[in-house]
């Protein structure tokens, strides 16, 4: 097997494991805060123990800057998380997470209006198409904005989610590479970036947390340790791994896996299914992210917030980060 057929065999599984997601958040039982307190603990575990394992954490490149940037990162991340499970509820799995993936516009926006990073007019247009497919997939009507109510409130959510993940995007794109005394370029290993995101979760969630809650959880255990050792201690790993492999434009396709996973699942589970013209908004979103993702260019090799950078193996740590794949 070549090395980019292994890479796109470990990312479509990383994609699907992701779809999944939405319902291992529902079947928990547990309020947003308390699945993400808990999937940060358990993720920390998986993490902590995989790196370790690999004796990362002896060499692991972080300097005060650089650390203080992936914690930044982390409280970015973690609130998204909240934000995205929040939705879940208040809209439906599908919805939610196709209006969440429109991550990359944010990212081409946020950098323009932070980092005067050029915004073409074939930029505008694009995501300006992205959002007509985001009016149609959200199924909001005039009524709705008149009368509020919980399923405009969890688009929202989703929306704020897109914009926090789209800051911890840009925020650990700041975590530069480094010169190892060998004269090797290396960067800071995304698990480890990764590592401190949820360790940052653990003490910042804390007080939201309601362990009384917990104590009749029952079989939600379980589903919360799936959600910090498969959706952030596998998943992780197969997407580090395959983006070391992999070139921006077959990373960008694969990335939509997820949302496609996502609502064959919300169907199969919980009978929830996009209305037709819902369903029309989707492939103005799909073109869009791919004409913005693969127009953007490098800003510089850096490491990017977890999971998006390509960095693995030292060869390919130096690559640019890429917002081509939407990750939960």
């Amino acid at each position: 097997m070549t090395p980019e057929l292994k890479g796109t065999a470990q990312l479509t599984t990383a994609m699907m494991l992701s779809g999944t997601l939405g319902v291992f958040v529902v079947e928990s039982g547990a309020s947003p805060f308390d699945v993400v307190f808990f999937r940060v603990l358990f993720g920390a575990l998986a993490l902590g123990g995989y790196v370790t394992a690999r004796g990362w954490l002896r060499d692991h490149g972080f300097t005060r800057r650089t650390l203080g940037l992936a914690v930044l990162g982390g409280v970015f991340i973690v609130f998204n998380w909240v934000l995205l499970f929040q939705s879940y509820e208040n809209t439906s799995i599908s919805v939610a997470t196709v209006v969440y993936h429109t991550q990359p516009f944010y990212v081409v926006v946020l950098g323009a209006l932070l980092f005067r990073e050029r915004l073409t007019a074939a930029k505008v247009g694009w995501i300006a198409v992205a959002f007509a497919g985001l009016i149609l997939v959200s199924g909001v009507t005039p009524a709705d904005f008149a009368s509020g109510g919980s399923y405009l409130l969890g688009i929202g959510q989703a929306l704020l989610a897109a914009l926090l993940y789209g800051l911890s995007t840009l925020v650990t794109m700041g975590v530069p590479p480094r010169v190892e005394q060998r004269g090797r370029i290396t960067g800071v290993r995304p698990h480890l970036i990764a590592l401190v995101q949820v360790l940052v979760g653990i003490p910042l969630l804390l007080p939201f947390a309601d362990f009384g809650a917990m104590s009749g959880t029952g079989w939600g255990w379980g589903w919360l340790a799936g959600l910090g050792l498969i959706h952030t201690g596998v998943m992780y790993v197969l997407m580090y791994a395959a983006y070391a492999k992999l070139p921006t434009s077959k990373i960008a396709v694969l990335a939509f896996v997820y949302p496609a996973v996502a609502m064959l699942m919300d169907w199969l589970v919980y009978g929830h299914h996009i209305g037709l013209v819902q369903a029309l908004g989707v492939p103005l979103i799909v073109t869009a992210s791919l004409k913005v993702t693969l127009a953007r260019p490098a800003r510089r090799p850096a490491a990017a917030p977890a999971p998006r950078t390509a960095a693995h193996a030292p060869e390919a740590a130096s690559r640019p980060a890429t917002p081509a794949a939407c990750e939960v």
